[in-house]
C-alpha cells in the first residue's frame, strides 16, 4: 500500500505537547515498532529540529533514527532508507531540499520506498514535496510556485491559516493558472493518501481543515471533510 501523510502545519515541530498528529502518522504502519527516520535535509540539517523528533519519538514505541545528508550515517545511503517503516520529512527551504536529494538521488530512493509500501509523511517543505507543484517561500521575500517530485498530482499549500500570505497567493495563483489544481492544509492537519486518493483527513485542533482548491472559470474552494483527533 502506498501512503503518504502531507502536514500543512503541527506535529512535533510546531506541537510538542499536542501528540496526536505524530501518534496517526505512527498508527499507519503495520509494524509493532516502526522504524521512523527523519530527513531534516529542508532545514540544512536543524540540530534543534533533529533534537525535537528524538524527544517526541524516543517516548513512544518505535525506533527514531535520522538521515543526514551532510554528515552521511553510511554510503549506502539506499540500503538505510529502505529499511525503515516510516520517513518524516521536517521543514525549512523546498528548493533546497529537492536539489540536494536529486544531487544524492535521494528522490528516486523515495520513490522506491513508497512502491515498497514504507510510510512518507512529512510537515510544509515535507508536505509540498510530495505533489507535483507547490506555492513555497523558498526564494526569500514573498510566495512563489515550486515544481516539486510529482508522487501525488496536483499541487499544495500548507499552513494555509497559518501565515496570513498563504490563502491568497495559492488562490491567485491556481486561478492564474501557473499552479495546478490542488489540496490546501491549515496548521494542525494531516491529509493522507493511499496511491492517489485522499483516504483521510485528519487535525489536532478542533477547528483546523483542509481544502480542495481548483479554478474552473473562477477559484473555487471547497472544505473536506475533516476529523478531529481529539474528539471523544
Amino acid at each position: 500500500m502506498k501512503q503518504i501523510i502531507a502536514l500543512g502545519g503541527g506535529g512535533f515541530l510546531m506541537e510538542p505537547k499536542n501528540p496526536l498528529l505524530d501518534l496517526y502518522i505512527l498508527a499507519q504502519s503495520t509494524k509493532e515498532k516502526p522504524k521512523i527516520c527523519f530527513i531534516p535535509t529542508a532545514s540544512g540539517d536543524s540540530e534543534s529540529m533533529t533534537l525535537k523528533f528524538y524527544e517526541f519519538f524516543a517516548r513512544h514505541n518505535c525506533q527514531p533514527s535520522h538521515l543526514s545528508l551532510f554528515k552521511p550515517p553510511t554510503k549506502d545511503i539506499e540500503g538505510f532508507v529502505l529499511d525503515k517503516d516510516i520517513i518524516y520529512v521536517g521543514g525549512g527551504n523546498t528548493k533546497n531540499l529537492l536539489a540536494i536529494w536529486k544531487d544524492w538521488g535521494l528522490d528516486g530512493i523515495l520513490r522506491k520506498a513508497w512502491d515498497q509500501g514504507i510510510v512518507l509523511a512529512g510537515i510544509s517543505a515535507g508536505s509540498i514535496c510530495w505533489f507535483e507543484e507547490g506555492v513555497t517561500d523558498s526564494f526569500g521575500e514573498g510566495l512563489e510556485p515550486l515544481q516539486a517530485l510529482g508522487f501525488l498530482q496536483g499541487s499544495n499549500c500548507p499552513h494555509y491559516d497559518g501565515e496570513e500570505d498563504r490563502r491568497p497567493t495559492y488562490r491567485q495563483l491556481v486561478g492564474a493558472q501557473t499552479l495546478k489544481a490542488g489540496v490546501a492544509a491549515d496548521d494542525g492537519v494531516a491529509i493522507h493518501y493511499i496511491g492517489q486518493e485522499i483516504a483521510n483527513i485528519v487535525s489536532s485542533r478542533p477547528n483546523a481543515k483542509a481544502y480542495q482548491v481548483v479554478f474552473d472559470g473562477k477559484v473555487n474552494e471547497t472544505e473536506l471533510p475533516t476529523t478531529f483527533l481529539g474528539a471523544d
